[in-house]
């Protein structure tokens, strides 16, 4: 929730957990934080630090278990440097890559007292970008025949979406986002040509082999982008490579720029949304291409059951208004939300980019907190579902009335299809045992149904939405619609 509630509002998230299990439950958002460059303070709770290195009650050393997954873990030892250390805490979850800060706070350093002044808040860094950068910019994406430009990062905006749309419009240009950051660009802005994900497009796939020169703004350009870098080969990428990106380190980090801006993407793009286009080679038809191929990708292809989640998935993107926001986990459901979701105004979609399964729904109650009057809906499978559905408690006891589609095909399906590409028939460990979700949605307290036929859908989801309530909806799935584009008996195939 506080990731999310980070991603929603560009601000720190903060969070407190208690020492030990409290410590080891939250590991995983850290990990959610950091992979996803959100900015994140999480304080600990910690053994009166006289007794360290005695193994106390639920002690663990915090500096080197957070030390791979933070931007920086530290321990507090004096109560006169609290400030100090808030201080620096914020910064630097703030600063260059954004991402997750983690303080532990013995016992007695809480209980002592200190007379000291507080610190103020983080100085803001103004925008550094010169006319000069920008120019150098355009100069090298004029120069393509075949350019693409690539957005995602973290610490987005309504306005950065809007400008982005504009700057693709006056130059021409086809835009992709990265992997579950598809509300950087208006999906229905005829220059998204779609994201570069799991499971990607082929067309854009090839597109992106295709390109002579990258625009990227804000992302790393890490191996999901680069389809596990065969798309785009860090030694040798065959293109040019202009990369904004806040932190400096990260330029050049796994692929040389031909042009490296340390900059927020946020910034370079308003700026480059009021620059008038240079003489270029005509791109119209290339963009033209990217814009069909990603129309022809998002048509729904029919999948076995009575209930087709790709119908569900389009039903609900031409049905919800633009304001919406939809979250994800993850598992093989997610491929369908992916491909078929059309993604509007930011923030639109929340989902990790870590793959951490269970996160939609706490995601969800973060955004409907956030903005109370704007409908949140949360996507989740089965096993995704059941790893934080408890939160059901929270939902009620706030008053965040989101609905949850939990997609059951009663198994682990993005393993399950792994284990029938690559061992047809050896099914392991996969297989699932489900409560009634709606009964046990009623239970808390929430509005519940079960769909089972593709047509009961749209009734159920109005009257989730009249409920004023925190809504669970199951959908009712064929187990053989491993994905968008696969069925078990078509992944025992490929693997014979």
């Amino acid at each position: 929730m506080a990731e999310a509630h980070a991603k929603l509002t560009g601000e720190p998230g903060i969070v407190f957990v208690t020492r030990g299990p409290g410590a080891c439950n939250a590991s995983a958002g850290i990990h959610v934080a950091r992979q996803d460059s959100t900015p994140l303070i999480m304080f600990v709770g910690q053994i009166d630090n006289r007794h360290r290195d005695r193994e106390a009650f639920q002690e663990v050393n915090y500096r080197e278990f957070f030390k791979p997954l933070a931007k920086w873990a530290a321990e507090i030892d004096h109560t006169e440097r609290l400030p100090e250390y808030l201080s620096r805490a914020f910064h630097l979850a703030q600063s260059g890559r954004p991402g997750p800060v983690v303080l532990a706070l013995p016992e007695n350093i809480l209980s002592a007292r200190a007379d000291v002044p507080d610190l103020a808040p983080v100085a803001p860094t103004p925008p550094a970008v010169c006319s000069e950068q920008l120019d150098a910019v355009l100069e090298k994406l004029c120069a393509a025949k075949r350019p693409l430009v690539i957005a995602g990062g973290s610490v987005w905006s309504r306005e950065a979406a809007l400008g982005l749309g504009r700057f693709a419009e006056t130059f021409g240009l086809p835009v992709c986002a990265t992997f579950r950051r598809m509300d950087r660009m208006d999906n229905l802005h005829p220059n998204y040509a779609g994201d570069l994900a799991v499971g990607m497009n082929p067309k854009l796939a090839q597109r992106l082999r295709e390109a002579d020169c990258l625009l990227v703004l804000g992302s790393r350009l890490g191996d999901i982008v680069t389809g596990s870098y065969a798309l785009v080969d860090p030694a040798a990428p065959g293109k040019t490579i202009i990369h904004v990106h806040p932190d400096p380190d990260e330029l050049g980090r796994v692929f040389r720029p031909d042009l490296g801006l340390a900059a927020p993407a946020v910034d370079v793009i308003l700026k480059l949304a009021k620059r008038d286009a240079p003489d270029h080679a005509d791109w119209s038809d290339w963009t033209r291409a990217a814009r069909e191929d990603y129309l022809d990708w998002v048509r729904p292809r029919e999948t076995p059951g009575a209930v087709k989640l790709e119908q569900v998935i389009a039903q609900l993107s031409d049905a919800l208004p633009e304001e919406a926001i939809v979250t994800n986990g993850a598992g093989n459901y997610a491929a369908f939300l992916h491909r078929y979701l059309r993604a509007r105004a930011f923030p639109g979609h929340l989902a990790p980019t870590s793959g951490s399964m269970g996160y939609g729904f706490p995601a969800a109650i973060a955004a409907k907190l956030a903005h109370p009057d704007r409908p949140v809906i949360c996507f989740a499978g089965d096993g995704c579902f059941q790893m934080t559905l408890n939160e059901l408690s929270t939902a009620r006891q706030y008053g965040a009335n989101v609905v949850v589609i939990v997609c059951n095909n009663g198994q682990y399906g993005t393993i399950r299809m792994h284990q029938e590409k690559t061992y047809p028939g050896r099914v392991s460990g996969t297989q699932m045992f489900n409560p009634d979700y709606a009964a046990l949605a009623r239970a808390y307290g929430a509005h519940g149904e079960r769909v089972e036929r593709t047509a009961d859908f749209e009734g159920a989801f109005a009257r989730a939405q009249a409920s004023e309530l925190p809504a669970v909806i199951e959908l009712v799935l064929d187990p053989d619609a491993l994905s968008p584009a696969l069925t078990i008996a078509g992944a025992q195939a490929l693997a014979k």
